[in-house]
């Protein structure tokens, strides 16, 4: 069973080479992300068509490497990303994963909260 408690989750604001294997993600993270790829971190890395998907992370003695391909349609990753690297929560990455855009769930999320303050 895997389980994943990430300290943070990164995803990558450029298109990266899916050929990259864990020693060129973590290449990027060390010199683009200026990040410790042995940290307690993850990071999401995506390529040009938004439908493939890489995640790289520590998990105390070595490397995991998961790689998801979605069949129809391609991953919303924000827009809007003026960073090499963007933080998420592990819910917003479970969205991500599933095909939906962080921004409107977000967006839809706080017109809900204030519909109930009023």
């Amino acid at each position: 069973m895997l389980t994943l408690e990430p300290s943070k989750i990164y995803i990558s604001s450029a298109n990266v080479d899916m050929r990259k294997s864990i020693d060129g993600l973590s290449s990027i993270v060390e010199q683009k992300f200026k990040l410790d790829p042995f940290s307690d971190a993850m990071f999401v890395f995506h390529n040009r068509h938004c439908d493939k998907v890489k995640i790289l992370y520590w998990n105390g003695d070595g490397f995991c490497l998961l790689y998801k391909r979605i069949e129809k349609g391609r991953f919303r990753f924000p827009k809007s990303l003026d960073c090499d690297k963007y933080s998420i929560a592990k819910e917003e990455l479970c969205w991500l994963l599933h095909g939906l855009r962080i921004e409107e769930i977000k967006r839809y999320e706080q017109l809900k909260s204030h519909e109930f303050s009023t």
